[in-house]
């Protein structure tokens, strides 16, 4: 796989052999925690699909996804994010079932129904 930097607020994962890779236009270009998250869910996305088409029969080589988001404030945070994806092979009669399959990605679930989350310090090791 192959996560592109589209974007400050926006990323593309592409099929591709190989260990994932992350491109960028200019080798300047930071991967940011915002584009970690959206890589995470098209990664989870991309494995169901992937999973589905490959018990299905069907070729997923050309199953491109895009995530993109907008921001919210007070606090500030992800406010929106929009996944879209493009499969030029896929079936139309498969499109609909498709549609549901991504959105049993369990990250997608997870933003549905927001965790209960924990931050707490450590004290060091012999302190």
């Amino acid at each position: 796989m192959k996560i592109i930097l589209l974007s400050e607020n926006s990323i593309r994962l592409e099929p591709a052999t190989g260990q994932l890779t992350i491109e960028a236009e200019s080798a300047n270009e930071e991967y940011s925690p915002y584009q970690m998250f959206a890589s995470g869910l098209a990664v989870c996305t991309f494995g169901v699909m992937q999973s589905w088409a490959s018990n299905a029969g069907i070729d997923a080589d050309d199953l491109v996804i895009d995530v993109a988001w907008s921001f919210a404030e007070s606090p500030h945070r992800i406010g929106a994010i929009e996944l879209s994806y493009e499969w030029p092979s896929l079936p139309p009669d498969r499109a609909k079932v498709a549609q549901r399959v991504a959105e049993l990605c369990p990250i997608h679930k997870t933003l549905q129904q927001s965790p209960q989350m924990t931050i707490r310090a450590v004290s060091p090791v012999g302190a």
